[in-house]
């Protein structure tokens, strides 16, 4: 399957200044950027800046950012499902992970993370994969936002609705081990029954599993 990426950006006034949201962007301009020290949620500012270059650098890797002036705000990362992970089991080309999203704290209140997904899904090759995204109660910034986990799951789903993605049952036992996680899904227009069908099976693994 080739990847193909088509550039897309959005300017987006707020109250702390203007943010141009952009990509998918490669590493090397990527690279003419500041990444903001506050973008830190998931591994230390520096080491995370490498991380998503990394990612950019994947044939079917996406990286939308928001920025300020020179200054990378936030960003959202898609990719492949991690091989350890069991969304990589049937390695299928047309499944792709909503793997991160982060936005500083000056930004939050203005709807970035629903922006940075909206011009994500502005890109008509999107309509040819299953995107997914899995939240984990345990790595939400309940703390800095100062919301309970049903407040911010609520807040989470209206973000990941802004690009089409919706909850999705699923035996995963990461995900059902608390009420509050969920896995997030949309289905490109493009993809084919034969694509739906094995998702279907991989969302319930251990169903089938247990049947065999």
């Amino acid at each position: 399957m080739k990847h193909v990426k088509t550039y897309h950006s959005k300017e987006l006034d707020t109250e702390n200044g203007p943010l141009v949201i952009e990509g998918p962007l490669t590493s090397e301009e990527l690279s003419n950027y500041e990444f903001h020290p506050d973008l830190n949620a998931f591994r230390p500012g520096p080491k995370q800046f490498e991380a998503i270059k990394s990612i950019a650098d994947f044939e079917e890797g996406r990286i939308i950012i928001a920025r300020h002036e020179n200054t990378i705000a936030g960003y959202v990362t898609y990719l492949h499902p991690d091989p350890l992970e069991r969304w990589s089991e049937f390695q299928m080309e047309d499944l792709i992970e909503l793997g991160a999203i982060e936005v500083i704290p000056d930004f939050r209140g203005a709807r970035v993370g629903s922006h940075l997904l909206q011009v994500a899904m502005m890109d008509e090759f999107m309509e040819n994969y299953i995107i997914i995204s899995t939240e984990y109660y345990w790595h939400w910034d309940l703390k800095g936002t100062g919301l309970s986990i049903w407040n911010y799951r609520k807040v989470m789903e209206k973000m990941m609705a802004a690009g089409g993605l919706k909850p999705a049952p699923t035996d995963d036992p990461e995900i059902v081990s608390h009420p509050a996680n969920c896995l997030m899904v949309r289905l490109g227009k493009h993809v084919p029954e034969s694509s739906i069908e094995k998702f279907d099976e991989l969302r319930f693994l251990n169903r089938h599993r247990q049947r065999k």
